[in-house]
């Protein structure tokens, strides 16, 4: 009994393996991707004003942390000038215009705008 048992346990192993190699997989490496990195991918180097973190802006002297929050929590923008229609200081201003070839815009994704991450995104040095 128990060596028929046995059998029949590899013959059910034998035949869900043939199953799994048989049939196509519905997920294919290809079609998985990250939303994130394509976000990412898409501003060609530059700080997209409209899903980049505060710590995005640390690269620009001045502009962290202060004016990076304003701007942060200041979107969506639907392009790079509506920054300067936001209640800011001339200096802001003027560091704003300063590095102002260094920002885009594109729509806010989800993926990169949930909760708080714009704020703390939980990257530490």
């Amino acid at each position: 009994m128990k060596r028929l048992l046995a059998w029949l346990m590899s013959g059910v192993v034998v035949a869900g393996l043939l199953v799994t190699l048989l049939l196509p997989s519905t997920a294919l490496a290809e079609d998985r991707r990250n939303v994130a990195d394509d976000k990412i991918a898409e501003t060609a180097g530059k700080v997209d004003l409209n899903n980049s973190s505060v710590r995005r802006f640390q690269q620009y002297p001045g502009m962290y942390p202060t004016l990076a929050g304003k701007i942060v929590l200041g979107g969506p923008y639907q392009s790079v000038d509506d920054v300067l229609k936001l209640d800011l200081t001339p200096r802001q201003k003027e560091l704003f215009d300063k590095y102002k070839a260094n920002f885009t815009v594109t729509p806010p994704s989800i993926a990169l705008n949930e909760g708080f991450d714009r704020i703390n995104d939980g990257v530490y040095r």
